[in-house]
């Protein structure tokens, strides 16, 4: 009994080992948090003075048009340096390597989707589509996040879930595409990043 109790715990080892060798885990929720901190203070900034009155429209050479692209840049570039800073930190805690070959597929099933989905989006906007652009940034991103989540928590799959979803509502109701981009870059994050962390702090 004794001898099978320590096989079934070798198992559970190597499978762990396993897992953790092929699976990126210093993600950290505080990450998740900081990035939808951020989506909210650029869509605050946004709304109080850069949308378009009532009944008028943003012109894709427009001054505003590229002040808004400016704090999409920001709020990405915000979110990609704390993710760094805050992984690298965990990482160095657990004593894991950051960046290995798991990483690399992790960054290139991630970007695939993402660079895809801003190539088509930039096509749209320079067609002067304008309609669908919060729609799908929600979408491509989701797919992004489901794509890269077999290398990493695999329960990110469902935040991925969840912005595809929130996409398509959002091309159902294409006038209310700033509020389905808060929620879902915004609230989305706060929620599953606090999910995260409070995880974290059980372990």
């Amino acid at each position: 009994m004794m001898d099978e109790n320590k096989y079934l715990e070798d198992i559970g080892q190597i499978k762990d080992l396993m897992n953790r060798s092929s699976r990126f885990l210093s993600l950290s929720g505080l990450s998740g948090i900081m990035a939808g901190l951020y989506a909210l203070s650029g869509a605050a900034v946004t709304y109080l003075f850069l949308l378009p009155q009532p009944g008028s429209y943003i012109t894709l050479h427009s001054w505003n048009f590229k002040l808004i692209i400016a704090i999409l840049l920001a709020v990405a570039a915000l979110s990609i340096v704390t993710a760094y800073l805050l992984s690298a930190k965990k990482a160095k805690k657990n004593n894991e390597k950051l960046w290995d070959g798991t990483t690399k597929r992790l960054l290139i099933s991630f970007l695939i989707p993402l660079v895809t989905g801003g190539i088509y989006i930039l096509i749209k906007l320079t067609s002067q589509h304008y309609g669908l652009t919060g729609s799908l940034m929600l979408i491509f991103y989701g797919l992004a996040l489901v794509n890269a989540s077999k290398y990493t928590l695999g329960n990110i799959q469902y935040l991925g879930f969840a912005e595809i979803a929130l996409g398509l509502m959002c091309a159902a109701l294409p006038g209310y595409g700033f509020w389905f981009w808060v929620l879902g870059f915004g609230v989305l994050h706060i929620v599953y990043g606090a999910f995260m962390y409070l995880k974290e702090q059980k372990r």
